[in-house]
């Protein structure tokens, strides 16, 4: 043991190195699917007849697995063993990633991704676990961000070039094959490293093992973080479902930039994010879970709005205030989905109540709020502007309902 009172650190930075590599393939293998679809070197839309419409469907049923499975998996989780869930998860959604590429019909890919999502479901909600677990009290932010950070940075900043690169060498088919493989040797690895809690780790409450499931509900947390959970992921699904068509569309509907030029701009969204969801809840660690949400709500709200004020003429200004609006929009979700929910998870419930609040957000937030910005899109009298409106609202909405967050960071609760 390398610290006092038994605390394992070598453990703990292996485990988060393992977490955080695996973290960024799950977000590797989910967003690379819209890329390979609308690459020009990629023949996949006409071999499978696909539409942008059944791409957006695609990214939908695979959040909404995503989210159920999240829920129930870290149940599962905290009853069978954190191995016996996490492990055969990350084997599933390699695999499914490898038989995308094998799919002949449109039938078979979106049976290939719900399946993806069920099994990458487990790794966020387990994940959260592991890592709080591996982690000490003053660190479970930090390293929670930085395990959280990785899907960002593999899935919005490097999947676009990874993807675009392999492209323009090998097939379609051949890239999701590429781009799952890597999980598999993670699988491995995670088997012989992932430790079950030798003992529950404490969260700062009350509570015993063998706590009943509708009774993990008892810290206020557990009924405000799913809550304005919803709020933060409905930003980020909102953005990444619409931004692209904004600053192409012509110029009075959108920005009217050209294709090259949007994807610029377009990766603020993976560095920012990436950065938000290390930074902050690091940061969450010193000042407080409820400040840092707090400030990252109102932040990303600001941000967002002043983007939707900027013309074409200045894509710097436009990239700057689109990264600092996913790094704060991020940045609350990290913080939220991570330490929060641990710190509000009686002992014994860690995955169970990481599970219930990624399952709040991905589903409302990643499912319903997308719903209603493309209806509020396709209305003449508010178009994709409004739609943007309609995620910086959301994210006010957002930080009216973190007033009511209990503060729980350990070194808040030690002063």
């Amino acid at each position: 043991m390398s610290e006092a009172k038994g605390h394992d650190t070598s453990y703990e930075w292996k485990i988060i190195l393992l977490l955080s590599i695996t973290f960024g393939l799950v977000g590797l293998d989910r967003f690379v699917l819209p890329i390979i679809l609308q690459s020009p070197n990629s023949t996949m839309a006409q071999d499978l007849g696909l539409t942008p419409e059944d791409g957006g469907a695609l990214a939908g049923y695979l959040g909404m697995a995503w989210g159920i499975s999240a829920l129930v998996m870290g149940y599962l989780a905290d009853k069978l063993g954190r191995r016996a869930v996490l492990v055969p998860a990350i084997v599933v959604f390699s695999l499914m990633s490898v038989l995308s590429g094998l799919a002949g019909s449109v039938m078979a890919l979106a049976f290939f991704r719900i399946i993806m999502g069920v099994a990458e479901g487990p790794v966020a909600s387990t994940g959260v676990a592991v890592a709080v677990e591996a982690s000490r009290p003053s660190r479970r932010g930090m390293n929670n961000g930085i395990f959280q950070c990785m899907i960002s940075l593999f899935g919005l900043a490097l999947a676009p070039f990874i993807a675009t690169r392999l492209l323009e060498s090998y097939s379609w088919r051949a890239v999701f094959m590429i781009v799952g493989a890597p999980g598999l040797v993670m699988a491995v690895l995670m088997w012989f490293v992932v430790r079950e809690p030798a003992q529950r780790a404490a969260t700062g409450h009350g509570g015993v093992n063998g706590t009943a499931f509708l009774n993990m509900f008892g810290h206020r947390n557990a009924k405000v973080a799913p809550l304005t959970l919803i709020c933060a992921m409905g930003g980020i699904f909102v953005i990444a479902a619409l931004l692209q068509a904004y600053l192409t569309a012509p110029a009075g509907a959108g920005l009217g930039l050209d294709a090259v030029t949007a994807g610029s701009v377009f990766t603020a969204v993976g560095v920012g994010g990436c950065i938000g969801q290390f930074a902050m809840p690091a940061i969450s660690d010193l000042v407080g879970r409820k400040l840092a949400t707090l400030a990252s709500y109102i932040l990303a709200a600001l941000s967002l709005y002043f983007f939707t004020q900027a013309g074409p003429e200045n894509t710097t200004l436009l990239w700057v205030l689109l990264f600092l609006a996913s790094l704060f929009n991020f940045a609350a979700l990290a913080i939220l989905a991570g330490p929060v929910a641990a710190e509000a998870a009686p002992p014994g419930m860690l995955a169970s109540m990481a599970g219930f609040v990624i399952f709040a957000g991905e589903f409302i937030g990643g499912g319903a709020a997308p719903i209603v910005a493309g209806w509020i899109a396709a209305q003449p009298e508010w178009g994709l502007k409004g739609a943007l409106y309609f995620a910086a609202t959301g994210l006010v909405v957002g930080f009216i309902v973190a007033l009511f967050l209990k503060e729980t960071a350990p070194r808040k609760l030690q002063s």
